[in-house]
């Protein structure tokens, strides 16, 4: 009877560290973007600092764990000609996915159509953090995402550019 009894608390609390986790991985740091008015996107000009764009319908979230959790949805009224004539394109987006909670940003979707040439990503902000570059994807409808991911060319394990 006590190995039964064993087994079951051990079964328990392993069903309740794998509630904890998810939960963390989920929900726990996440915090919605307080964006600065005027200043809530930037892209980087061919040549110059990053310059604020138009944007619409913003919402944003983040976490203080990672430099990697920043994600963001809008809409700009810039179309993907204007932007590829005055802003650097980022070569190498790949969004990573978010709590499935934040409905607007759907990684899969945008690594789609960023592979298929229906969304086009651009340099917002180079080394937003150490070798974390934040990248915005911008589709044919002005719709537009925004998330931080490492740097392009950056080998992960040494930390080495490639």
């Amino acid at each position: 009877m006590n190995g039964k009894l064993v087994a079951g608390f051990i079964v328990v609390i392993a069903l309740l560290g794998g509630v904890a986790m998810y939960w963390l991985q989920e929900y726990a740091y996440y915090q919605p973007v307080a964006f600065t008015p005027g200043d809530e996107i930037e892209l980087t000009p061919l040549s110059g600092p990053p310059e604020a764009i138009p944007v619409a319908g913003l919402q944003g979230i983040d976490a203080t764990s990672s430099p990697l959790r920043f994600r963001a949805c809008f809409t700009t009224t810039l179309n993907q000609a204007m932007l590829t004539e005055g802003y650097k394109v980022y070569d190498g987006a790949v969004p990573l996915v978010g709590p499935s909670w934040f409905d607007c940003f759907d990684a899969g979707r945008i690594t789609d159509a960023l592979a298929t040439g229906e969304a086009i990503a651009f340099l917002s902000r180079a080394d937003i953090a150490p070798q974390i570059d934040r990248v915005v994807a911008v589709f044919p409808d002005g719709s537009a995402y925004a998330w931080h991911q490492v740097k392009a060319g950056l080998d992960t394990s040494t930390g080495a550019e490639e």
